[in-house]
């Protein structure tokens, strides 16, 4: 196949990074839109639960972000624990921010899924 998963490592990648994105826009949601939430009688802890769940799609995008990098490293335990880490990410992220607009969710699972049936190159013995 190769020295490197290098589809599974840019489709989690990208999937990270549309994760991430999303928690940085629910973020900016607060800030633009949490004063007014908070103002409303009974929904004063919407503010609070709102900048959970951004807070919460920026850490699962770093981290599927992470796993995506040790995935590209080509060693064959890194590779695995770097698709588990970018699976249970992304389905975590699905929960928290939908999923980085649900590309990074689909994107994450392909990536990782392809993480873990990758088998490096064995070597050859030259013909006789």
């Amino acid at each position: 196949m190769g020295e490197k998963p290098t589809a599974a490592f840019v489709l989690s990648l990208i999937g990270g990074i549309f994760i991430l994105l999303s928690g940085l826009v629910v973020a900016v949601v607060l800030g633009i839109f949490g004063g007014a939430v908070s103002m409303v009688p009974g929904m004063e802890f919407m503010g609070g639960a709102i900048a959970l769940f951004g807070l919460l799609g920026l850490i699962f995008g770093i981290l599927v972000i992470v796993g995506a990098v040790m995935m590209n490293s080509g060693v064959q335990s890194k590779v695995k624990t770097g698709s588990v880490i970018v699976l249970v990410f992304s389905i975590l992220s699905l929960v928290a921010v939908g999923g980085g607009f649900l590309i990074g969710f689909i994107l994450g699972l392909i990536g990782s899924i392809l993480g873990l049936t990758w088998k490096p190159a064995t070597a050859q013995s030259p013909p006789a």
